[in-house]
């Protein structure tokens, strides 16, 4: 689906020019009577040909945005569409260059890196006080205001400590751009603000010497190496680079990241002040580690543990999950209405325990005019219906399509990777197919907790 034209109007917003549209979102300019912000708004890709992954960071952006505090260093949200109706994101319009004329630039004198370096450091640490990983952080992905404040934008990939992970959740692959990626999160992990200092320290790497640390990878293997290969020096590429910005651009990239910089507002003082920075031999160094460095390196990667996440900074114990599977072709009011009062029952019992509406869904029994975004939005909607009765509040709810050709396995799997604590599922009734009676069996001996069939009063 083309995006709208400018001029369009949408909820009484008006559009204007077209300023960016890619594989996610187009966003636009807003016109009309002038307000205490200048707006733009944001609509996610949905159309025929386009991924379910773009509902799911709509969701994630909406639930980010409307979390986070008003700041100067990301955009005030306004307004939302619901995903149900039409999406969209309202949020305030941000003066100021991107980070992208400063790569065209590159390479840059080091005083300039570092006067564009330590406002960025200092808009991560903001972000990461409020328990937020921002997960895809590139140029195109930092503005500056007329102050020389950064302000981060594009949250559709992030993790709230305090919100559920729905991309963690749903998805099984690595997301985001894979230059910047953190060796980390190749492995999964999405909950470590050092992954944003990985990618700080690839931006960083780019300034200095107008190459990426580990290239454009095109295959998965590609992507690896980070596991266990450092970059080339940039000294080696640059020679005038000053060892206070080799020392804090390589401390940035190491592998473990425990050995990174602790914090970013640490990487925005050593920018801010090279004379404090405190050399190692990553400084002076001039090469890659040696072949015999490579190869242990690489024979330990094979069992590569990542360090773990950081302790947010309102501790949290984790919220037991129950997930309850909607049959796709179920519409049977009564026996929803019974998994309802089952799941306030375990609501009752335990007023932290979050609810996960999850669907699978095999892809074959998809409408032949159903297009993937569209798919994924309609088993949306009946999610949310079935929920909303519940009221309980949007951090305690969650709503997961997963497509597979083994809808059984495909919860089972889901059910072993988040921990879920207990499974509700509805009985097998008249008109049900042979497919979805088979799936309750499997479930109950195969999940590795407690499974409930419920049934109505009327039935029992």
């Amino acid at each position: 689906m083309d995006p709208p034209a400018p001029g369009s109007e949408i909820d009484g917003f008006c559009l204007g020019e077209l300023l960016h549209t890619g594989s996610m979102a187009s966003i636009y300019r807003l016109m009309g009577p002038d307000g205490p912000l200048p707006l733009v708004m944001k609509i996610p890709r949905l159309g025929a040909g386009e991924r379910a992954v773009n509902v799911i960071s709509f969701e994630v952006c909406r639930m980010v945005l409307g979390a986070l505090p008003q700041s100067p260093h990301h955009p005030t949200l306004v307004a939302f569409g619901d995903v149900e109706t039409t999406p969209y994101l309202v949020m305030e319009f941000v003066e100021g260059p991107r980070l992208d004329d400063w790569v065209d630039r590159a390479p840059l004198p080091p005083e300039e890196i570092a006067r564009a370096g330590s406002a960025l450091g200092l808009a991560l640490h903001d972000l990461h006080r409020q328990d937020v990983v921002h997960l895809d952080l590139k140029p195109t992905n930092v503005l500056y205001r007329p102050s020389g404040a950064a302000v981060l934008i594009d949250f559709g990939l992030a993790h709230h400590a305090h919100y559920p992970d729905l991309l963690a959740e749903e998805l099984r692959t690595p997301v985001g751009n894979w230059v910047y990626m953190a060796p980390e999160q190749v492995l999964g992990v999405r909950c470590d603000p050092r992954s944003d200092i990985f990618a700080f320290g690839a931006i960083l790497y780019y300034l200095a010497t107008t190459q990426f640390p580990f290239g454009k990878p095109k295959t998965f293997s590609q992507l690896r190496q980070r596991l266990y290969r450092d970059p080339v020096p940039p000294r080696a590429l640059v020679a005038g680079t000053p060892e206070w910005l080799q020392e804090i651009i390589l401390h940035c990239l190491e592998i473990d990241a425990r050995d990174r910089y602790a914090s970013a507002a640490r990487v925005a003082f050593d920018l801010a002040n090279p004379a404090q920075v405190e050399l190692t031999e990553r400084g002076s160094r001039r090469r890659r580690a040696g072949l015999g460095t490579l190869i242990r390196r690489r024979v330990q990667a094979r069992r590569f543990e990542p360090a773990p996440c950081p302790p947010p900074s309102i501790r949290i114990g984790p919220a037991p999950i129950v997930l309850v599977a909607i049959t796709p072709t179920q519409t049977d009011e009564t026996l929803f209405e019974a998994m309802r009062d089952a799941a306030r029952r375990l609501i009752a019992a335990d007023d932290q325990c979050r609810i996960a509406c999850v669907t699978a869904v095999p892809p074959a029994a998809a409408l032949s005019d159903d297009t993937p975004t569209g798919r994924h939005i309609k088993h949306l909607v009946n999610l949310r219906r079935w929920a909303k009765p519940l009221e309980l509040p949007e951090e305690r709810l969650t709503y997961h399509v997963l497509e597979s050709e083994k809808p059984a396995a495909a919860l089972i799997d889901y059910a072993k990777i988040n921990d879920v604590e207990h499974i509700l599922m509805g009985a097998f009734r008249r008109g049900g197919t042979r497919l979805f009676r088979g799936v309750r069996a499997q479930v109950v001996a195969e999940a590795p907790c407690s499974v409930t069939i419920v049934r109505p009063r009327s039935e029992t």
